[in-house]
Parts: structure tokens; sequence; C-alpha cells
């Protein structure tokens, strides 16, 4: 079996190869040619005694395809609170609680002929990119197709994922408005991501609205509890983007109620999830009457040509990427694995270490 680090994944996984590799796996899902069980979440109820407010979150998802020839299971253990910023706003905190300060996040890879174990590999660089190419599907998708400016609501690892995706699928944007609630980390933001794209005027602004008048294409990749624009902001032929909804037991969200009910096509990762998760922000033009439960749409069945797509220049279009799925870490996951054994990275363990004679 093949243990590989960040450092691992890092090197081999690309853009290319993360968005080529989930667009297969969704389409396979939509085909009844992939299955995934969803994300789940549980919060341990008693308060860490070191960090007050804090409270350990064991979170576990897991899915395969025929494409991957894999099952993923990917788990993070945690140390989960909210936070509240200098400026009153509240963001959603994990503690390196591990020893030297780090983090626990695995996803074990099985092999669905063999049975064995292949791998096991760090989860974050995984996560990172696999939502921010998941958004940029919805993107390619969705968007007006010439666009020339973009907001970005957020100044850390997933805003940094998005960008890179978004202008991927977008290359005709000039501009984009990065926006979050402190003001050294978005302007920190846009110095260091201008310098990756330097034929790109990325500017800090001061006001949430700033990143959504005038803009095309309007991501949010945050760790926010609350919405992070008003509705009423949006322009005719907008694309929205957000990856926070609730899941079950936080109830955080990065889009309001008028942006959704205005919406004339919603796309989501995982319907199942919205119901699973009672994702109220998703749930909210249908129990308003407004739509059904029919007109939302997986991202699946767009990219197959089963759902409905964006159908005028003038449409405000929302792609809610609202779970993490263990199809995405077999989809990604069987690439990079593929890749680090071609390279010839990682560290070897015996397989047999993980078998056993007696049945389970």
């Amino acid at each position: 079996m093949l243990v590989l680090s960040n450092e691992d994944v890092e090197s081999v996984l690309t853009v290319e190869d993360c968005m080529s590799s989930l667009e297969i796996a969704y389409k396979e899902y939509a085909d009844a040619r992939a299955a995934n069980r969803e994300r789940s979440h549980t919060y341990f109820p008693v308060e860490d005694a070191r960090h007050p407010g804090f409270h350990f979150r064991f979170k576990s998802q897991e899915g395969g395809s025929v494409s991957s020839g894999v099952w993923a299971l990917r788990i993070t253990s945690d140390l989960v609170g909210v936070e509240r910023l200098a400026n009153g706003v509240e963001r959603r905190r994990l503690l390196p609680a591990a020893p030297g300060g780090k983090y626990v996040g695995l996803v074990f890879l099985f092999s669905m002929s063999t049975l064995e174990p292949l791998c096991v590999m760090h989860d974050s660089i995984v996560q990172k990119w696999r939502v921010g190419a998941t958004s940029a599907l919805g993107i390619r998708e969705l968007a007006v197709k010439s666009p020339r400016v973009a907001g970005l609501f957020g100044s850390g690892w997933q805003a940094e994922s998005h960008l890179h995706c978004l202008l991927r699928v977008r290359p005709s944007i000039r501009e984009v408005r990065v926006y979050s609630p402190t003001p050294a980390n978005r302007q920190r933001f846009a110095q260091t991501e201008g310098s990756h794209f330097p034929e790109v005027r990325i500017v800090a602004v001061d006001q949430p609205r700033d990143a959504v008048v005038g803009c095309e294409i309007v991501t949010c990749a945050t760790a926010a509890m609350d919405p992070c624009f008003e509705g009423e902001w949006l322009e005719a032929g907008t694309h929205v983007t957000a990856i926070t909804s609730p899941d079950g037991t936080a109830k955080r969200r990065e889009l309001d109620d008028v942006t959704f009910d205005r919406a004339d096509r919603i796309v989501v990762t995982a319907k199942e999830q919205i119901l699973h998760d009672n994702q109220f922000d998703i749930l909210g033009p249908v129990t308003r009457g407004r739509i059904t439960m029919d007109d939302i749409v997986s991202i699946g069945d767009l990219l197959s040509g089963r759902g409905k797509g964006r159908s005028s220049e003038k449409e405000i279009t929302v792609f809610a990427n609202n779970t993490g799925m263990g199809l995405q870490f077999a989809a990604v996951g069987s690439r990079v694995l593929e890749l680090a054994k071609q390279r010839g990275l990682g560290r070897e363990v015996p397989t047999d270490w993980f078998l056993e004679s007696t049945t389970p």
C-alpha cells in the first residue's frame, strides 16, 4: 500500500487532471455508474477543555466510480468552532490541535476488484483543488461566455484555488475584485495573486457591494457563517458560485434568500445532500413555492445534458457547490495514485498488514 503526503499530491495534481477526472465522475454518477454516501458530520457534545467553544468533530464521506476503479473514504478528525474577527464577523475555524500543531485529514483508496487498500494520502491538497475545479465546471457551463469582470469573496486557501480555476475556464476576465472582512488579508491576496496573473487586474475592494455590482461572475469561497452579500445587488446575467451551505449542525451559508429567489437556474453538486443536511438556503425557493425540487439540477445531470443550464444572457444562475463527495476523492485520488506511481513517489508499506484471514 502506498502512503502519499500533501507534498507528493501537490507535485503531480494539475487543475486539468482534477477537472477532467471530476467531470467523468459526475457524468458516471448521473448514469448510475458511480455511488456516493452523503457526507456526515458528527460533533462530540462536550466542549474541549483547552479551547472553550470548540468541539471534536469527525467527518466522513465515501464513494467510487467505474472509471476510477476505487472506493474512497475521506475522513477528518477535527477540532471545530466559531471565531469572531475584530470587526465582529464570525467565521468557522479548525484548530491545528494534533501533535506538532497539525491537522488530521486522510483519504483511503480501496480496490473494488481485489478489495485491498491501495493508498492512504493526505486530504488537503485534493480538498483544495476538487472544490475549485467543481466550481469551475459550474462556471464553464453556466456563466456568460466572455466575461470581463469577476467578484471574489474570500482571501484564503479556497479563494486561491477558485481564482486559478476561474481564470482557467474564463480566460477573458481582465479584472477580479476581491473582498474579505480583514483588509490586510484581502490586500495581501490581491498582491500575491496579481503577481501570478499579470494580465489580470486583481484588486482588493473595501465594500462587499463592490465585488458584486458590475461583476459578471461572483464567487464565494469563504468560511462565512452568514451571507456574503445582498441578492438585490446582482445584475442580470450574473453567475454566482457558493461553497458553503448548512450541514445539519452548523447553520452556515454564503448566499441570502434573495439570491436564491432571483436565480433563474439553480445547480448543485449533489441533490440528495440538500435534504440530508436540511440545507434551508437552497430549499428556500422550494418552501416558498417559487420552484420545485425537480427544478434544481445536479452538476452531473447538467454535464451529461439531462439538466437545463443557462438559456439567455440575462438569466441569473447559481451553482451551489453544496457538499463534498466521497466520489470526488475517488476520482481525483485514483488519478493522483496513478501519477505518483509513475514518478515513484510515496512510501510503500506491506499491504498484508491490512488483510485478515478471518471473516470481518
